[in-house]
């Protein structure tokens, strides 16, 4: 198995120092005395040697024994978890030891498994955003080649999983807790390996949730809290700099510049939206009042009913200025606060914060600055 290449092993080398010094008895009667006394002296300071390269011999034996005992201790403890049971949406899956080659499926579930110094013995291409020569995000991409592994083994299943080639890489466990599998395609899969689907909704997994239930599927559910806090104090100092977001609102949107007859508003359960939460913004009450009516991630908007978003700050969406410049030459589009101030972040689809704004454990750290800076730029156009 991979050994979890978080641990911190910690050599411990003592260094002996050996202080020897010539004594001087003042006076002496003649010089023969004086040799004697010398000679005596440095066969004692080279005994002293002796004794103190042993000793260091046998405290650097102890200490690597030591260190190889809380290493073995700390495998024990990681191995004396399993089997572990994790309940989902389908029921519940018993991964009955320590997973050594794991796959993982759908949107960023490689991320916590990479952040834990795992390497994935197979993953999902990125289908979404700016992507790498690997089809992978450069976040995602970036850790792989730093745990070593430059040819990572990724599935071309942006259509349909590839059930022959995820056999193939003959895994120990499936992960995929931010997904939106059917129960059948849950079935099939299972018939392949031990399968880590949603815990209960399709769709609407944060990426906290993501990170400690992938970590809790490998063992290393601590570690994967311990991810989840780094992050978060991240965000709390990052969010620091910039005080004219709070008490802001912000909606996150799907909006097509070809026809805005309908469009879709982004709802708490969902991953965009929950991470404007987590910078400091807060969901809009009309579109929590719209989502009593569904249990979907996101509700759809009839372009008439734009007069009901008159408490959105700051509006995201997907698109270039050709949107905002389409809705603001809208008369019914136009009437959103947002739209009105321009106060509007506009993502482009092929870019890294594409993929980022519906984030992982690993691509809050890459893109947090960026999106902090465009929200800030727009937070500066709102009025009162």
């Amino acid at each position: 198995m991979k050994k979890n290449l978080l641990s911190i092993i910690t050599a411990i080398t003592v260094v002996g120092s050996v202080l020897a010094g010539c004594g001087s008895t003042g006076s002496s009667d003649n010089e023969a005395a004086v040799k004697n006394e010398a000679a005596a002296e440095t066969a004692e300071a080279e005994n002293n040697d002796t004794n103190n390269e042993e000793a260091d011999s046998i405290s650097e034996d102890s200490s690597t024994a030591e260190t190889e005992s809380e290493e073995a201790a700390s495998d024990s403890d990681e191995a004396s978890q399993f089997p572990i049971t994790i309940k989902h949406a389908f029921g519940e899956t018993v991964i009955e030891s320590e997973p050594t080659r794991i796959v993982t499926l759908s949107w960023g579930n490689q991320d916590p498994i990479l952040a834990l110094g795992v390497v994935p013995v197979g993953v999902s291409a990125a289908n979404f955003g700016l992507m790498t020569e690997n089809k992978l995000h450069p976040w995602t991409d970036d850790a792989f080649k730093a745990l070593g592994e430059t040819a990572p083994n990724v599935f071309n299943d942006e259509t349909g999983w590839d059930y022959e080639a995820i056999a193939a890489s003959e895994p120990d466990v499936i992960i995929a807790s931010y997904s939106g599998f059917t129960e059948e395609e849950y079935n099939l899969l299972s018939e392949i390996a031990p399968v880590v689907p949603y815990l209960e909704t399709a769709w609407k997994t944060n990426w906290r949730e993501q990170t400690i239930t992938n970590a809790t599927a490998i063992g290393k559910k601590a570690e994967g809290e311990a991810l989840v806090a780094e992050a978060d104090a991240q965000i709390k100092e990052k969010l620091a700099e910039y005080p004219s977001l709070e008490g802001k609102t912000a909606g996150y949107f799907w909006i097509s510049q070809d026809d805005m007859s309908t469009f879709y508003a982004y709802l708490p359960s969902d991953p965009r939206a929950s991470f404007l939460n987590d910078l400091g913004f807060a969901t809009p009450q009309s579109i929590l009042n719209l989502a009593t009516s569904t249990d979907d991630f996101s509700v759809t908007i009839s372009r008439e009913n734009t007069e009901l978003l008159n408490d959105v700050d700051i509006l995201v969406a997907y698109g270039d200025q050709g949107l905002l410049e389409a809705m603001q030459a809208d008369p019914l589009m136009s009437q959103i606060p947002a739209v009105k101030n321009g106060a509007v972040v506009l993502i482009d689809s092929t870019s890294s914060l594409a993929a980022s704004a519906n984030p992982s454990i690993l691509s809050i750290p890459y893109a947090l600055d960026d999106y902090l800076v465009l929200l800030d730029e727009a937070a500066s156009k709102i009025t009162e």
